[in-house]
This record gives C-alpha cells, structure tokens and sequence, in this order.
C-alpha cells in the first residue's frame, strides 16, 4: 500500500493542475475503480485512477472558499439553473463528491434532489471528506442510473430537472449514451422539464453523441468552453427551446446568488449555442450499436 501512495503521490505531484503539494490520506480499490482522496493544506479532491497519466478529478473542495465550485463543467451544469429557474424536482445521475446536490440545495432550497450513484464507495467518501449528506430535500440511492430510470418510470415518477453526471474524465457508461437510455430519461421528465448533460467536447463520440440526443430531443444548446474536454447538452422535453433572450433575462436575476459559487451568468451565456457541429447522416448509438461497437469498428481509443 506504501508503494502504491508513494506512486500515486508522485502522478498527483507531476500533473496536478493545482497544487503541487497534494498528498494521498486515503486510496482503496471499489467494486468499478481505484478511488484516493488527497490533499493539500486547503484543498481536498476525490481521484479515479482510470489512467497512469492525470488521473482525472472528480470533485476538489477548497477549505478557503466553501462556496466555491472548482470545476469549469460544475459551473457550466448551472446553465440549466438560468433555463429553469423554479426547478423544484432535481435528479443528479453521478455523485462525485456531491458538489452539486449540496450546490443545488443551496441554491433551491425547496427544491427536492435525488442523487443517484452506482459505487457504495464514492457515497460513503462523499460523505467523510466533502460534507455530502441527506437531509428532508436530499435523498441519495446506491443505484445503476439506467436501472433507477426504469424504475422510475414504471412508478410513473417525473422531474423538471436531470443532471447526467456518470463521466468519469475518461469515458461515460455506455448505456448511459444510448438513444433507448435517452428515451427513457425523456419518459421521466415532467411537460417542461430539461436535461444537462455533462458529456465530451474533444473526442470520437462527439458526433455520435450529439446526433443521438437530436434524435430524442430535436434541438439542443452545446454549452462548452473550445478545446476542452466536457461540454454541456442542456434540452428539454419541449421540442422548442427557449430563446436565449427569455434565458438572459432569467440570469439576470440569478447573477447576484451565483457570484459566491464562482460563477458568472454573463460567463455562463456566451458558452450558449445552437450550432449543429455533425452531419445529418451521423450514426445514432442504440443498445446495439453502443461506443464499444463504434470505438472497436473506427480503431478508436
């Protein structure tokens, strides 16, 4: 376990973007991944070891700034908060460090969220290094997301706000991106309900993904910073979005409550758009043809 620290520590020290005194005060291997939990004298992260290089982070708690949101695509989910300001049903698909259901209850304060995560072990970290907790409006399930969904479903549940959040820094589950999953998730949503999709702006699948979500959704906003690797797909179960004027005039009222977040909305705005990036005779991936398939047949990795 030593020289596993020692190894981990000396990743964390060549290509952490934040610090360059983190240390590993936790590391143990869960049923889907190796999970470490360092820190320095103010920030504390929770890291999945999918990759030897940057493991990618999943949530960093900044002691210093408790508000604060850390992380450019946590800032950038909030772009739902501008689309549905009186969201009071949220389902979080992907807990990380809690961030956001604890971010949202701030925010929403009687608004009801479900958190939803598949590995008992990212809850229970959660829980021990970055104050995630339940409370009456704060409910979290030890669930498959896609099996929560169904369930869901089948009791004729519905919510006014997904937030899918099952990216890793690598790879989302596959039948988390299918157009069946997708249409599953639409079944849930109440008449005016939305999706924000934390998912990939660099990669293979980008296409792919985009062209899926068309085909469930129709037209969506790409919320995205240029050549990084998250982007944000945030669309509805109207077919007609609302214009980004009515979506300007909402965050207007809401820039005060996200300044202590760190958040911007005039920041958050200019990263809206409409524009369709993929060709119309694009693949859609379904539960027979899913990433594996597509990444195996174009040599992708």
């Amino acid at each position: 376990m030593l020289k596993k620290n020692r190894y981990l520590s000396l990743l964390l020290i060549l290509f952490t973007p934040f610090c360059f005194a983190l240390k590993v005060v936790h590391t143990e291997k869960s049923l889907y991944r190796n999970i470490s939990i360092v820190k320095d004298d103010y920030l504390t992260c929770m890291v999945f070891e999918t990759r030897k290089e940057n493991p990618p982070y999943q949530t960093c708690f900044d002691e210093r700034e408790p508000k604060k949101l850390v992380f450019n695509y946590t800032k950038l989910i909030l772009s739902g908060l501008l689309y549905k300001p009186d969201a009071n049903n949220i389902l979080v698909l992907g807990l990380g460090g809690g961030t956001l259901p604890l971010t949202l209850h701030e925010l929403l304060p009687e608004a009801t969220i479900t958190s939803v995560e598949i590995d008992p072990a990212v809850i229970r970290l959660a829980r021990q290094y970055f104050n995630y907790h339940d409370n009456d409006k704060i409910k979290t399930f030890e669930r498959d997301a896609r099996l929560f969904v169904k369930r869901a479903a089948l009791k004729k549940q519905s919510f006014d706000w997904i937030i899918l959040d099952a990216f890793n820094g690598d790879y989302i589950p596959e039948h988390l991106m299918t157009q069946e999953f997708l249409q599953e998730v639409k079944s849930v949503l109440t008449d005016d309900g939305i999706i924000t999709a934390n998912t990939f702006s660099q990669s293979i699948l980008y296409r792919f993904e985009s062209a899926t979500y068309a085909s469930v959704f129709g037209d969506f906003y790409n919320i995205k910073r240029r050549k990084l690797g998250n982007r944000i797909i945030l669309t509805g179960k109207q077919s007609e979005l609302l214009p980004l004027e009515k979506i300007e005039q909402q965050a207007e009222k809401l820039d005060k409550q996200l300044r202590p977040y760190d958040v911007s909305s005039d920041w958050l705005l200019a990263r809206f758009s409409r524009e369709k990036d993929w060709e119309d005779d694009t693949t859609i991936l379904t539960d027979q043809y899913s990433p594996a398939n597509l990444l195996k047949y174009q040599g992708g990795n």
